[in-house]
């Protein structure tokens, strides 16, 4: 395509933190230019949202209803191309399946839906329509992710044995949703978030991860899940023991209690010959510890010599020279390049390379909500295991 992607907003207003962070991400590359929006369900909210993103009045609509009606009734180089969905839980199903159903592409937060059903759903409306739906697991937008996963699917580490996933936040340790903090009331409120508060914010994330980088499975689990915090009404603490579809083992752990943490998301992963090791924290580190060998350390954007060399995937995700941190917003930014590549070529009749097709899809938000209901399923039960089936 020869001119930019037009993009809709849902939600991500003034009074919201993540709509800018996706803004953000999406103007990177200059691929990506917001027309339109209904950014918040309180009016002046919504219009004021628009007047600083400088959206045109008349495109600032007062429901998603109106507009992704309003915008199919557009000349074809005037609409939005795709809508962006940055709501509380419970309102990503209505406005991702209207959009898909009248033509656009969508980027939805994470986790997709609220209940397996809705997701299962929207998977069907994906494949009917032929649109796309991209799912902002952020972290697998990393350079250095993109390399561990190559390095597992190349065999560096022999079969895989044993996967170990983290994400402990502290921001829960008290009841902070009772506080005025709007993203923690929505989260910790069943009706707006879901089954699950730890696993739906943060454990996906994890399990996603776990399964993005490893290529495999999770086939059965077992969960321990605690609500800590007293009035609380949803779980804030959350340990799963795995099992992968090539025999391997894993240990989740997702909790929102863990005092003085900050989003300090770590994944291990280990095979018959050596293992790897990534932090959040420390984004542009991949650590690679092999047996009878001292321990390597790739780092993004360097150039290395064979057979060191970076993947195709790690380098086409790298933005800066080496020594240049690479954080959260380059990975986000990631995430929607490969979604603006992959819908531009669709629109040309091309086929996406590889390296664009590799960022979060509808299949990956159906595992997710398998994966919580899975989770709370299994924390209610007195079987050892559950299944996990889709």
């Amino acid at each position: 395509m020869k001119r930019k992607l037009r993009m809709g907003m849902v939600g991500g207003g003034n009074d919201a933190f993540i709509g800018a962070v996706h803004r953000i991400a999406a103007f990177m590359d200059g691929k990506i230019e917001l027309v339109c929006g209904t950014f918040s369900i309180d009016r002046e909210v919504s219009l004021q949202s628009g007047r600083d993103l400088f959206v045109p009045e008349n495109r600032v609509y007062e429901s998603y209803q109106e507009m992704i009606e309003a915008e199919s009734k557009l000349p074809d180089g005037e609409r939005m191309d795709f809508v962006t969905i940055v709501t509380p839980n419970f309102l990503h199903f209505g406005p991702a399946k209207l959009a898909l159903e009248s033509g656009f592409d969508v980027v939805v937060e994470k986790p997709m839906t609220v209940s397996l059903e809705e997701a299962l759903d929207l998977k069907e409306t994906v494949e009917r329509t032929g649109k796309t739906l991209c799912l902002t697991h952020t972290y697998s937008g990393y350079p250095m992710i993109k390399q561990a996963k190559a390095m597992v699917k190349e065999g560096h580490f022999g079969k895989v044995r044993k996967i170990v996933v983290e994400y402990p936040q502290g921001w829960l340790s008290r009841m902070t949703e009772r506080e005025g903090n709007a993203g923690a009331a929505w989260r910790a409120d069943p009706k707006r978030s879901g089954k699950s508060l730890v696993m739906g914010d943060i454990g996906t994330h994890a399990a996603h991860l776990a399964e993005y980088v490893s290529g495999l499975k999770i086939t059965e689990l077992s969960a321990d899940l605690t609500t800590f915090v007293e009035g609380r009404l949803l779980d804030d603490d959350g340990s799963v023991l795995l099992h992968f579809e090539n025999g391997a083992k894993g240990v989740l752990m997702a909790s929102q209690i863990s005092a003085g943490e900050e989003n300090a998301v770590r994944i291990r992963i280990y095979g018959e010959k050596g293992g790897l090791e990534w932090a959040n924290e420390d984004p542009n580190n991949l650590i690679i510890k092999m047996l009878d060998q001292p321990r390597q350390y790739y780092r993004t954007g360097n150039a290395y010599a064979a057979p060191f060399t970076l993947s195709s995937f790690a380098t086409h995700n790298t933005r800066v020279p080496a020594g240049h941190p690479e954080g959260l917003l380059e990975s986000f930014a990631n995430i929607y390049r490969n979604f603006a590549l992959t819908v531009s070529a669709k629109r040309n009749g091309e086929t996406p390379s590889a390296e664009a097709q590799d960022f979060p899809n509808v299949y990956d938000g159906v595992r997710g909500m398998a994966f919580i209901e899975t989770v709370v399923k299994s924390n209610e039960s007195n079987e050892k295991w559950t299944k996990f089936v889709i």
